[in-house]
């Protein structure tokens, strides 16, 4: 079961499909994988403070990832994304909000599925894998570059 929670109004007001968008990402993301996430869809203020509560980092940022403990199968975690950053991250990069709230949440699940980024062969891996997952949702390579497109 995958449950979104909007928080911040903005969201719909900006998608109205927002909680279909996060839906459909995630299981995608999630693939065979059974399991329940929950997304809560906020504000910039509230993912900073879990941030700085979290992770000691005291910014807001588009995507916090919260896996759950292995003792509370069947959840698998919980995502919270902020939509002041998540809208104008996609603004200056150039996609729709609905592309990159699907990126955002494949990258999520996929951290809450193990997945990491921390060393580089990880992160090229995780990378393909969100890439092919959102080339079957009729999602661009969100890590094409200008250049690639030349």
């Amino acid at each position: 079961m995958i449950e979104v929670e909007i928080e911040d109004e903005a969201w719909t007001a900006a998608l109205p499909s927002a909680a279909a968008v996060v839906e459909r990402a995630a299981a995608a993301a999630l693939g065979t994988t059974e399991g329940d996430i929950a997304v809560l869809l906020t504000d910039a203020a509230a993912v900073q403070a879990l941030n700085a509560r979290f992770r000691s980092r005291d910014r807001a940022t588009n995507v916090l990832s919260f896996p759950a403990a292995e003792s509370a199968a069947p959840h698998l975690g919980d995502l919270v994304l902020a939509h002041g950053v998540c809208a104008a991250e996609a603004v200056a990069q150039g996609k729709t909000l609905a592309d990159h709230l699907s990126h955002l949440t494949v990258h999520g699940v996929l951290h809450l599925l193990g997945r990491d980024h921390e060393i580089e062969a990880e992160a090229e891996a995780m990378e393909a894998e969100e890439r092919a997952i959102l080339a079957s949702l009729g999602v661009a390579d969100p890590y094409r570059t200008d250049a690639a497109d030349a």
